[in-house]
């Protein structure tokens, strides 16, 4: 029910430069900027013993999922399959739960 009505929110508000290439510009951009505001947040904290701002990361995180969401929309993809596909994936890959020799080994790459 949430991503339900997370969809209609992210496709009411992504309306700017919202189609076609533009589209997948816009979204794709906003997640890497996303992704690089969510790692500089970790950077400081690691880097220069910063409290880690968990209210900033919050919100960051809120932020990417806004763009995965639209991009998501945009190229018709629902995001409940895309999570069940990568549960699905993950399961194949780490049967017996994660270990370096399946993640070197990515069974579910195999032919």
């Amino acid at each position: 029910m949430i991503l339900t009505y997370y969809r209609n929110f992210v496709a009411r508000l992504f309306v700017k430069r919202n189609e076609g290439v533009e589209g997948l510009l816009h979204a794709a951009l906003g997640i890497a900027g996303e992704a690089g505001e969510i790692v500089d947040a970790v950077k400081k904290h690691w880097v220069y013993g910063k409290a880690l701002d968990r209210e900033n990361l919050i919100e960051e995180i809120g932020d990417l999922l806004f763009y995965t969401q639209a991009l998501a929309r945009l190229v018709d993809v629902d995001i409940d399959g895309a999570i069940a596909a990568n549960v699905a994936k993950l399961n194949k890959r780490y049967p017996a739960g994660y270990t370096d020799a399946a993640a070197i080994a990515r069974a579910d790459k195999a032919p």
